[in-house]
Parts: C-alpha cells; sequence; structure tokens
C-alpha cells in the first residue's frame, strides 16, 4: 500500500490553470481513485505484448500511461497483469482504452483507469512501443512527465506540482 499524500487534480488547476487536462473520461476499476506519479509511457493497439516488461522495471512514485488510441474492442489488461503491476509498486495505471477481469481489479489497492471494460482479450500479435509521447485526449505526454489523477479527471504537468 503506498503511503502517498493525495493530491488534488482540482487544487492544480487552481494553482496552475496552464496545466494539461485529458479530455476524456475515465472509470475507475482498483480502489485508489486519487493517484500520482511520474509518467512512464506504453503506445499499443489492441495488444499488451510488452507491457510486462515496462511494468517489470518497477513503478514506485510511477504511473503507467498505456496509449491504446482510445480502442475499446480488445482489453489492454486483466486481473493478473493489474495485479503484477500492483505487487510491483506502481501507483497506477491509465489506459487509453479497456480492461477487462473488473472483479479481480477492483480488490487491488492502486490506482487503475480505463475508458471503459470488455471481456475480450488483446491480441497476441504486435509489440506495443515503451517510453515514447503519447497524444490523446487533448494533451501531450512525454516519459518523465507529472499525471495527476483523481475522480475529478486527469492531468499533465511537466513537473512535480506535489511536495
Amino acid at each position: 500500500m503506498s503511503n502517498q499524500a493525495i493530491v488534488r487534480a482540482a487544487d492544480i488547476c487552481d494553482i496552475d490553470p496552464n496545466v494539461q487536462v485529458v479530455e476524456l473520461t475515465f472509470h475507475d476499476f482498483a480502489k485508489r481513485r486519487c493517484f500520482h506519479g511520474e509518467a512512464v509511457t506504453f503506445s499499443t493497439y489492441e495488444t499488451n505484448k510488452g507491457l510486462m516488461d515496462v511494468l517489470k522495471r518497477g513503478g514506485e512514485g510511477k504511473v503507467l500511461v498505456v496509449d491504446g488510441r482510445g480502442s475499446q474492442r480488445h482489453a489492454l489488461t486483466g486481473g493478473n497483469i493489474a495485479e503484477d503491476a500492483c505487487k510491483l509498486g506502481w501507483e497506477g495505471i491509465i489506459y487509453n482504452g479497456a480492461v477487462r477481469d473488473v472483479h479481480e481489479i477492483m480488490e487491488l489497492d492502486f490506482g487503475v483507469k480505463a475508458l471503459c471494460s470488455t471481456p475480450v482479450p488483446p491480441h497476441r500479435n504486435a509489440e506495443g512501443i515503451p517510453d515514447v509521447m503519447l497524444r490523446f485526449g487533448g494533451v501531450v505526454i512525454n516519459p518523465g512527465d507529472y499525471i495527476y489523477a483523481d475522480i475529478d479527471g486527469v492531468i499533465v504537468c511537466q513537473k512535480p506540482m506535489h511536495s
């Protein structure tokens, strides 16, 4: 369980009205609805091949942002990968795409935000690309940016906005 202090996205927007606000509506799937950390990025489409390699780096103080290009046809993760991410210390994962095995993910004490859920598994063919600039929801997310996520939404900052 993380000892992370709660940092509210709205409070950051009050301090800096120029922060990037992701213009997508995410749903919370795990126990933690408020989380933040340094962005680690992964670009993919309907596959999660290569995702575990990124997760195994360890995620203390980090948020994995997965751009699945908004596809809702195939889940980008299920309960097993989410459980591994939680055990490896990630603060949370944000999916511009779908997840599955929600009954398993909802028991985990870290953050998982996604557009939706679907029972359909990911493809196993092409491999995703880690550590790249992502563009979705009206924002640009670079590896090393800071992500703040809560029930109001997700914001992206170029530097930490918390102490």
